[in-house]
């Protein structure tokens, strides 16, 4: 269903829309089945201007806001759940955080190349022990005198990262890492560190997953990587609350690809259900299939107000953390909900990968652990809430 979006929002989207269909939904199947990231995809996403949507021109991105975003990753979700994951994390994880909390010489060495397309960004908070405790960290950073005589000092971080996107990928990832122990949460910071050219950065795992293999997860392992002391974004000890606020950006990008997950799922039961004939008339006629499909629309509908809500209020610059919570959590459960009744009335052929149902499914569910599990929203709404 159309909503009533500016003019430029309307433009983007359906220039968005284009690309997908031609581009990216023919290969979506493919490139999972490969487990194949799609570089040239990104490559003429960046072409478009759209590696870098809600960031400033100055930084070359595109100056678009949250809502124009969130219907970006929507329009990539409708095709191909990897393609958005990827785009996601790049913008919402690995960009955002940099125009948010950097000087103005990161944003220049680190967010433009980033903004434009160049390469995309990863984000490494979560390590093989912490789950849902993300503060539970044992990464450290240590700020040392630099090597060879050489005037400054340096940080030395040390520790491994577990699932972390694009890391086999990326130009330049987000590391989150104890500077100060015993500290807490106000002992946590962020570094920009280059796979590239950084020694002792190492991914080491790329794990099959049950869906979205098309868009890496990573174990990174960081060995003595050294970097200069410009490399620490914003101040030591800030890295929590710089993780609070990008997450909050963050749930709305995830809100949104599920959205798109969601409507994907319902297109092709929908198209199919009108098509399909069973005992002389098309299956959407039958109350179960019809019942069952305009329930699907009901929850991609409902998803879709929240997230647009979030993205909304976003702009508007109020505080996010319920709304977007809620939208991340409603829209995840819609998107799994919703992908398993398309294979439900696409029957026997919605279990083959001849459709693309099944792999709507398999894409969904990780939305509904990913930054941040629908348990985890929970206890955040809660706490918002009071309670």
């Amino acid at each position: 269903m159309d909503f009533d979006l500016p003019d430029e929002h309307r433009m983007i989207r359906d220039e968005v829309r284009r690309f997908c269909e031609e581009e990216i939904e023919p290969i979506a199947q493919e490139i999972e089945d490969e487990h194949r990231y799609p570089a040239e995809v990104f490559d003429q996403l960046g072409q478009l201007d759209m590696m870098g949507v809600p960031i400033s021109e100055e930084y070359g991105g595109l100056g678009g806001d949250q809502l124009m975003y969130a219907l970006v990753c929507e329009e990539l979700g409708r095709v191909s759940g990897s393609v958005g994951l990827s785009y996601a994390a790049h913008v919402s994880l690995a960009s955002k955080p940099i125009e948010l909390f950097g000087t103005e010489d990161q944003k220049e060495r680190w967010l433009r190349p980033l903004a434009e397309g160049e390469y995309v960004g990863g984000w490494a908070l979560t390590e093989p022990g912490s789950g849902s405790d993300a503060s539970d960290m044992d990464t450290t950073a240590e700020k040392v005198e630099r090597a060879g005589g050489h005037a400054g000092d340096e940080w030395v971080l040390n520790g491994t990262k577990q699932f972390i996107t694009n890391a086999s990928e990326a130009g330049s990832v987000l590391v989150k890492a104890v500077t100060e122990p015993g500290a807490g949460y106000g002992g946590i910071s962020t570094f920009v560190v280059d796979p590239r050219n950084d020694d002792g950065f190492e991914v080491t795992t790329v794990w099959d997953k049950m869906g979205l293999n098309a868009s890496p997860t990573c174990e990174v392992q960081l060995d003595d990587v050294r970097i200069p002391e410009d490399r620490l974004l914003g101040e030591a000890g800030e890295g929590w609350d710089q993780t609070k606020k990008t997450l909050n950006g963050g749930r709305i990008s995830i809100a949104a690809l599920s959205v798109g997950l969601a409507q994907g799922a319902y297109e092709h039961a929908r198209e199919y259900a009108k098509e399909r004939e069973q005992f002389g008339q098309p299956i959407s006629k039958f109350d179960a299939i019809r019942n069952k499909i305009t329930a699907m629309e009901r929850k991609t509908e409902r998803a879709r107000l929240l997230t647009h809500k979030s993205a909304w209020q976003y702009d508007q610059g109020r505080d996010v953390t319920t709304s977007s919570s809620l939208a991340k959590w409603d829209a995840s459960e819609a998107a799994r909900e919703v992908a398993e009744d398309a294979v439900q009335v696409l029957g026997g052929y919605g279990y083959t990968e001849d459709f693309a149902p099944q792999r709507f499914y398999r894409d969904a569910k990780l939305m509904e652990i990913g930054e941040g599990t629908s348990e985890i929203q929970q206890l955040v709404i809660g706490r918002e809430l009071g309670l």
